[in-house]
């Protein structure tokens, strides 16, 4: 069967198998960031956006992609968000691994884009909702900080711009 999906910002039509994952489907068109780890949703080396959600790929059905809007690594690469979880990490001085980066940095877009402003808990949550061993959890819990303060300050200025551009 062929999906269509709004892949890294573009519409995408990809023939896979009903039985695929999403993470064997992406692998399948050569997206090298979503690894393929622990194969139960805990590693956090697959995990996409998918519909703005950071979900681990290895649990999708391909087929529910359909009309979907997924983001690996390949395209937030490109984003203010992306710079903004960068730098936080660097003052943090987390060093990735590159296997469970996907986890680390989609675990901190979320936590930026939560509705209600994410405190230190909130972060463990996430953080402990997935396996990662390269990272002392209370180092990317302050990454996860440092960037969300990176966001908010960016916000801030860009608000603050576009207001005095209209005076």
């Amino acid at each position: 069967m062929t999906i269509s999906l709004n892949l890294n910002g573009r519409e995408t039509n990809i023939e896979v198998s009903t039985n695929d994952t999403l993470l064997e489907t992406l692998r399948s068109v050569n997206l090298q960031s979503v690894k393929c780890g622990c194969m139960k949703g805990q590693c956090g080396s697959c995990t996409v956006l998918f519909n703005g959600k950071a979900v681990p790929s290895c649990l999708v059905p391909s087929p529910l992609a359909h009309n979907a809007t997924v983001e690996t690594l390949e395209g937030f690469v490109e984003s203010e968000d992306y710079k903004d979880i960068m730098t936080g990490f660097e003052s943090a001085g987390i060093k990735l691994c590159g296997f469970c980066n996907a986890g680390k940095i989609f675990a901190a877009y979320e936590l930026m884009h939560k509705k209600n402003k994410s405190d230190k808990a909130d972060i463990m949550q996430v953080i402990n909702s997935f396996q990662c061993p390269c990272t002392e959890p209370n180092q990317l819990a302050n990454g996860i900080s440092f960037a969300i303060a990176n966001s908010h300050r960016r916000s801030s200025y860009k608000s603050h711009t576009e207001k005095r551009s209209y005076l």
